[in-house]
Order: structure tokens, then C-alpha cells, then sequence
């Protein structure tokens, strides 16, 4: 589970009465005049009307009177100033939980006579949710709704900010409500608060909660622990090594940031040879970088989408580009996890019947697909997607963020994986944040694209450059990942990322749990379901030297809550060894092994 990363702010709009005749206004059942002043039109001071609701609030009108040519007066301009803002009712307050409570209940009540699937269309091997679990999991959101709103009814909370009197709630709605009354209770098991490099071992900081929840508060104590939380795929992010001295040494000839956009004075020779670089490594004709990788899909899908253009999106697609096309303004439509036959169906349609309101074609379209899902651990379908690609002459973005260097034979992502042809993959998008140990983001593809999001990327004219030492980690450990340095050093952490996955893996469904994914994925999902699982693994793995992070919804839906292992190249046996072995115990106490499926008996090597 993760904190809510998808709200909205329901913002109270004030009507404008200037649409409204005035005498209307005054005969409204519910308002009465208050005060009337007949002020001659040259007087200096100009007149204000006073309308009272019946809830106290006072609006100010004032009546600056004009003349029409013949003569007639003209009604007064109206402004409105709110003198007054009041907490929501009780008997509204009431209504507003109520509705929300039947909308919950009858959707549990349908769901657990016909309940979801939890499987992958085109994925036979993963297990559903056990019904009896699946019932389970709506009791427990039921119960912690039902106390919240019981509980809200009764001492409802304020909406007022101090300071802010007469001001429209800023935060208010079910997001708020759901932090209260459900992260707020074990949000200890989040935003934990790290003190060393982020490799195979870990210092956590202890915190404590003097108040249930509302707030941390260190205790000073380091917790050490093995860490399959971070994105350290191949275990770049270190502080010794080749990459750190040749970080070290940038940040002392070229400091550590060129305050300006790249299309100022931004631009540095190491930008240009990391750029290079990547469009090498990638096998491709150019790659424009940026300084962080969730803008790069933001930030640049608007520069090649707009409206007319339809987009088809994988329906586990990372927020960054969903925020993406949202702001690009393109249709989008929604296909099944990783199911290339439902695409092609939709896709097929879509062309056939055009653009909805104009039946007109569509100005063009383009397939948007992960390499590997982070909450899934699936790695895409590339080569039907190609296919279908060829077929209907659309365009192919491919999010490489988790799969670039953790992925394929010599880590060139899913595209490496599948042996496919680089320039089969219109645009290729990844992040420096995984497998490179450092951060930002690239795109690649042909020259044409890229002098494009040159002169267009809003990241490429509004946003900082890239920090010099980071990209010369990213430089480094691109390099060695090559085999242009480090002596085999790239091949011998991709294949040791390899051989602690597919060990990992294995062994988790020999315990009896239900693991998501392909079994080269480095993401590793361990579903738990409910909530109170969740909350109580992350603890005890904690407690007993391991960091792994916990994920439901609505980061997932609401009956995949689940753990999240991502493991690294840093990570040696001893330590997955430890690691399942507490993972066992722990799985044991929770109750958690939900797994029907036969299990291998024979040991599983490394």
C-alpha cells in the first residue's frame, strides 16, 4: 500500500449573482432585504445592498447606479464579498458518509457474488483471489469506513485552515477522508526515513507515534537491514567504486548543478556525450536527456500528442504517463494488461469508425506499453505489439524505466530481450533511476524525433539541466554495462540479477505463496491482500532485518494489496537465503500463503 496518489480537489465554486436580475435575488424564498439606502446618483459615497441568507452569511452589493441615453436607470453592477463561512452541516455531513456507505456496500455486496477477476487475460499461471479472502478484504475496507464515518458524523472534522477564515476548503473529499481513517493508522510502514546509500544493505530510521498515527517522530535508533525496496537493479548505487570516484571528480571541476535549461546556458559536453552514449546503447539514431525521469513523460508527451491523435494505454500504466496524455489533450483509450488481441481489437474499431463526434480520421495514433510493470512484475508483449504496430501503421512508445540494464542478455532493456529491432520501437523512453544508480531521464529514436523535443520539450526549455555528476554516474555505469570498462564487470552483475530472480522467484511459490510477474522480472509481487497483512509484514520483516515496501490500494485495486520485492545484482545468496527465511516465518504467522498450485519438491538451485 502507498499513499493515495490519485485526488482530486473538490473545490467550491462561488456562483456569480451578476447573472442573476436583482430583484430575483431580493424575492428569493430564504433572503430578505436587510438594508436600503437611496443615495442620489451624485452623491459621492456609493450605496451597498445587504442580502442575509438564512445561514448567517452577509453579501455586500454595491449599487453604483448608471443612466441610459433616455434616460432610465440602468441596474446596478453587483459584486459579491462573502463576510461569513460556516463548517458543513451535520444533516449534510450525514447524507454525504451515508451515500458514500451504499455506493460501498452494494459494490461489495455485487463483487462477492460475482467477483472480479484477479488473473491477467493472457496470463494462465497466476492464481485468483481465494473467494473466501476476496470477501474478507471488502469486510475490512467496509469496517474501517463504516468506523470512519460513524466516527466523522459524530465529531466531524473541520475544514477550516488556521488563518484561512472565509476561505473554500483547500483539501476535502474522499482522499482526505481515506487518508484519516485508513493510512493514517499504519502509515509508520511509508516514507520511511533512510540514512546510508540505498544498496544491498540499508539504515533505516526508528520512528515512533505518540498519537496513533497523526505524527512521526525519530527515536535516534538505526535499524540495518537487507534492502529490496530501491530500484538498485544491478547495484550501481554505491559509495565506493569507479562510479563514485568518477562523480566525485566531476562535482570538483564542474560543481553540481548549471542553474539553466538546457536550451540557455544549460548545455555541457558531458551532456552531449552522455547522449551519445545512450543512443548507442541503445542501438538507435539520437537520445535527448533530462534531469528527472517522471518529467520526461510528462513533459514530453504533450510535445507529440495533441487533440485528434488517439493513444492506446495499457490499463497498468505508470501515473507519469497517464498524467502525460492527459495533458496532451489526445483521446485515449484503455486496453487490457499486456493483451495484445484486445488492442488489436480496439485499435481496429477505432480506425474503422474514426473520431467519435466527426467520424473524421484520426490525425494519428500511437500503442504506449511499459517494458516491465512495477506493480505487475509482467514484462510486455513487444513482439505482438510490434506486429500489430506494422499492421495498422501506428506509432510504438516503449517505457523502459524498469526494464532498461535489468532486462535482456546485455541489458538493453525489452527490446534487448526479445531480440527485436531497435528501430521497430518508434520512441524508446527510460529513467537513470534503477539499473544506473542515479536519476533523470532519456528518449531515444531517430534524429528527426529528437531535434523535435529539442526546440519543443517543455523539459528541454523550462526545467534545470542535468546535474553534471550524475551524469557522469549515469556515464559510468552505462560504460561498464557495455563493456567499455570495468573488465566484465556490466555482464557479471546482469547475470547475477539473473540467477538471484529467477532463485527468488522460485522460491517463494515452493513456500505456497501467490507471486505475480514474469519469471525474469526483477520486481517481485508477493500477494497479501488485506490490509492488515500488509501493515503487519512490513513491520515484522523490518524488525527482523528486512526492508521491503509494502503497495495496496489505491496504488492497486482494491483486492491486490500486496508486498513488493525488487532485487538487485548487489544482493549475494546469503542474503536472499535470510531474506525468504523470514519472509517464511513471517508468512507463516499472517496466514498469507494462499497458493493452490502444486509445488516443486525438489531444491531449487541458484
Amino acid at each position: 500500500m502507498s499513499p493515495p496518489r490519485r485526488g482530486y480537489l473538490n473545490m467550491v465554486a462561488h456562483s456569480e449573482l451578476d447573472q442573476v436580475p436583482r430583484e430575483k435575488i431580493l424575492n428569493q424564498q430564504g433572503y430578505s432585504s436587510c438594508s436600503k439606502e437611496n443615495v442620489a446618483v451624485n452623491d459621492i459615497q456609493e450605496p451597498e445592498e445587504k442580502i442575509c441568507h438564512q445561514n448567517g452569511s452577509i453579501a455586500s452589493i454595491p449599487t453604483k447606479l448608471t443612466t441610459s441615453a433616455s434616460g432610465d436607470s440602468l441596474p446596478p453592477a453587483k459584486k459579491i464579498f462573502h463576510k461569513k463561512e460556516e463548517d458543513c452541516s451535520l444533516f449534510v455531513a450525514f447524507f454525504t458518509f451515508l451515500s458514500y456507505g451504499v455506493l460501498l456496500l452494494v459494490g461489495y455486496v455485487k463483487e462477492f457474488f460475482n467477483p472480479p477477476s484477479t488473473k491477467e487475460k493472457n496470463r494462465e499461471d497466476i492464481e485468483e483471489c481465494p473467494t473466501i479472502t476476496n470477501f474478507t478484504i471488502y469486510l475490512s475496507y467496509g469496517v474501517l469506513f463504516l468506523v470512519g464515518y460513524v466516527k466523522e458524523f459524530f465529531y466531524p472534522p473541520s475544514t477550516k485552515e488556521t488563518n484561512r477564515e472565509g476561505y473554500v476548503p483547500l483539501y476535502i473529499g474522499f482522499e482526505s477522508f481515506y487518508t484519516r481513517n485508513v493510512y493514517r493508522r499504519i502509515q509508520d510502514c511509508w516514507n520511511r526515513t533512510i540514512c546510508s546509500v540505498p544498496g544491498a544493505i540499508i539504515d533505516l530510521m526508528e520512528r515512533t507515534t505518540p498519537d496513533y498515527g497523526w505524527t512521526m517522530k525519530l527515536t535516534g535508533k538505526i535499524i540495518k537491514c537487507i534492502n529490496v525496496g530501491s530500484y538498485n537493479y544491478l547495484g550501481f548505487a554505491e559509495n565506493v567504486g569507479p562510479c563514485h570516484d568518477a562523480a566525485e571528480e566531476t562535482t570538483k571541476t564542474l560543481g553540481v548543478t548549471t542553474c539553466s535549461p538546457r536550451l540557455e546556458l544549460g548545455s555541457m559536453e558531458i551532456h552531449q556525450k552522455l547522449e551519445s552514449l545512450v543512443a548507442e546503447f541503445l542501438g538507435v539514431d539520437d537520445a535527448i536527456t533530462f534531469g528527472m525521469g517522471f518529467a520526461t513523460n510528462v513533459l514530453n508527451l504533450p510535445s507529440l500528442l495533441g487533440p485528434g491523435c488517439l493513444v492506446f494505454s495499457d490499463e497498468f500504466n505508470h501515473a507519469s504517463l497517464i498524467l502525460g496524455l492527459r495533458l496532451s489533450g489526445a483521446t485515449v483509450k484503455v486496453f487490457r494488461h499486456n493483451d495484445a488481441q484486445d488492442l488489436e481489437k480496439k485499435l481496429r474499431e477505432a480506425i474503422i469508425y474514426g473520431h467519435p463526434r466527426t467520424r473524421r480520421p484520426w490525425k494519428k495514433a500511437m500503442i504506449v506499453v511499459e517494458g516491465i510493470y512495477s506493480m505487475e512484475g509482467s514484462i510486455c508483449d513487444l513482439p505482438n505489439f510490434i506486429r500489430i504496430k506494422k499492421k495498422y501503421k501506428t506509432y510504438l512508445y516503449v517505457d523502459e524505466a524498469h526494464s532498461i540494464g535489468a532486462l535482456g542478455p546485455h541489458g538493453g532493456g525489452v527490446v534487448d530481450y526479445f531480440a527485436a529491432d531497435p528501430k521497430d520501437v518508434d520512441i524508446h523512453m527510460g529513467t537513470f533511476t534503477k539499473s544506473f544508480g542515479a536519476a533523470g531521464g532519456y528518449i531515444a529514436g531517430s534524429k528527426d524525433l529528437i531535434n523535435h523535443l529539442r526546440v519543443t520539450s517543455h523539459a528541454q526549455i523550462y526545467a534545470a539541466s542535468m546535474s553534471p555528476p550524475v551524469a557522469e554516474q549515469i556515464i559510468t555505469s552505462m560504460a561498464t554495462i557495455m563493456g567499455k570498462q570495468g573488465d566484465g564487470e556490466g555482464r557479471r552483475r546482469i547475470q547475477q540479477l539473473s540467477r538471484n530472480v529467477k532463485y527468488f522467484r522460485q522460491r517463494l511459490r515452493q513456500m505456497g505463496f501467490i507471486v505475480y510477474g514474469h519469471d525474469d522480472s526483477p520486481v517481485v509481487p508477493m500477494l497479501l491482500y488485506l490490509i492488515p497483512k500488509i501493515a503487519m509484514f512490513v513491520r515484522e520483516l523490518t524488525n527482523r532485518g528486512v526492508a521491503g515496501v509494502g503497495v495496496g490500494f489505491p496504488a492497486t485495486k482494491i483486492t491486490g494489496g500486496r508486498m513488493r520485492f525488487c532485487l538487485s545484482a548487489a544482493h549475494t545468496k546469503e542474503m536472499l537465503d535470510k531474506i525468504l527465511e523470514e519472509v517464511e516465518e513471517v508468512g507463516r504467522l499472517c496466514g498469507c500463503r494462499y497458493s493452490t498450485a502444486v509445488k516443486n519438491p525438489e531444491p531449487i538451485e541458484w
